[in-house]
Parts: structure tokens; sequence; C-alpha cells
């Protein structure tokens, strides 16, 4: 059935990392009138997954009490190609028409993803695909999302990212090293990985409450050692 950018209403899973592309991706379908039937995270028990986001990913529980859509739980096992297979066995026994996914730029993730829509005849809808990703950020923070840096790995950002909250000075300095030393103003490169706290579709915020920075060299990740519900 190929991919699509947003259509006719359908009956759609989202694939949800608790990320910022995805959870644009989400909004941006439900917006369109789309029913979002159920939300899909794929837990890889691999740091290394070349699908799937791990850092911070047991706070999905949080955003599940957040968001209020049927979540889907389901660790995969993180190898290259295995995962793809893990995800095709959850995808076909659910009844949708359509997955959402948060693809910018990435032909290896949209690629693999639209291959198990075809086989299972379902429409795959990519809302971020190809766009501006200066528009796309801005965008994002107009509509009321608030995400902070989990994860850093590219020249240009030290550990002073990590827990840093995305807004407009933070999208001014993302521009200035896209300049410098080519960082995707998205992080779709894996040059940064975000955790939305709050946004449009949310009952409820995520507050944390304990954090703690750890650093390699030149990269490091943001560990969430307590979180909880708050009010909006």
């Amino acid at each position: 059935m190929g991919t699509i950018v947003l259509g006719d209403p359908m009956k759609i899973v989202s694939l949800l990392s608790g990320g910022k592309d995805s959870m644009h991706a989400l909004w941006l379908a439900e917006k369109e009138g789309h029913t979002v039937e159920n939300v899909l995270v794929m837990v890889p028990n691999r740091e290394d997954s070349w699908m799937y986001h791990r850092p911070n990913v047991k706070l999905i529980d949080l955003l599940s009490k957040c968001i209020g859509f049927p979540f889907i739980k389901v660790e995969t096992s993180g190898i290259r190609e295995e995962e793809l297979n893990d995800l095709k066995r959850v995808l076909e026994k659910l009844e949708v028409d359509g997955v959402v996914s948060g693809a910018i730029a990435s032909v290896y993730q949209k690629s693999r993803i639209d291959r198990i829509c075809n086989e299972l005849g379902l429409k795959s809808i990519t809302p971020l695909w190809g766009r501006n990703p200066l528009e796309l950020l801005r965008e994002f923070l107009a509509a009321g999302f608030e995400a902070i840096v989990t994860k850093v790995s590219a020249e240009g950002l030290d550990e002073n990212w990590l827990g840093r909250k995305l807004d407009s000075q933070a999208m001014r300095d993302l521009l200035e090293l896209n300049r410098r030393y080519g960082v995707h103003i998205s992080g779709e490169g894996g040059e940064y990985e975000s955790l939305v706290l709050n946004g449009p579709i949310f009952k409820k915020r995520i507050e944390l409450l304990e954090v703690k920075r750890l650093w390699h060299g030149t990269s490091g990740h943001l560990i969430i050692k307590q979180a909880k519900l708050a009010e909006r």
C-alpha cells in the first residue's frame, strides 16, 4: 500500500519511544482525524538497537498514564533485522489500518517500517518525513510540547545538554551547531535523544524529581532516577 504522509481518517497504531519525533507524529496523526487504537512501545534489550530508543524507556509506564491512549509495551531483541520480526509479530495481531512513525530522514528506519506495512497490508504514515527539521522543531514548540535532552553523542554537544529543555534558545544553539559541525537539528543522526514531559495530548505531565548525568568521553546520557505525575 506504500507510504502516505496524512490522508483519509483511519484506525492507527502509533510507534512511540517517548521522544519528541514519535510524540510529534502521534499528535499530528490524531489532529488529522485518525483514531489512535494503540500506542506501541518496543523496548530493546540492547543499547545499540538500530530501530528503537532505549534510554529512560522505563518512564514509558508513567508516560502511558499521561496521554491516556491504550499502550502496548513489547520487549524486542534489539538485534539488527531480528527486531523487525518482533515488530511484525505485534502489528499482525492488531486491528488497524495504518502505522504512524516519527521518521524524518532515516531511510533505514522508514524503509523497514514501509516493508512491514506492505507485507501486512497496512499504510505507513510518516507525518514528519522529508520536512525541514528547523520547521519541525518550531512547530513542536509552538504546539506546547515540553521536552528535554536525554542523550548526546556529537561534537559540540557537551554534558551541559543533558537534561536541557528544548526551547527557543536551544533551537538557536542547535542551528549554530548544525552550521559549525553538521549536527542534525532534529537529532536524526543520533546526535541527541529526547524525552517529552508535557504537551497538547497530555492529561497529566511528568515531573522529574531526581536525575543523574553519566558522561563517557565524548557522549553521555541522563538517568532519570525518580519522577512522578503532576497536574498540567
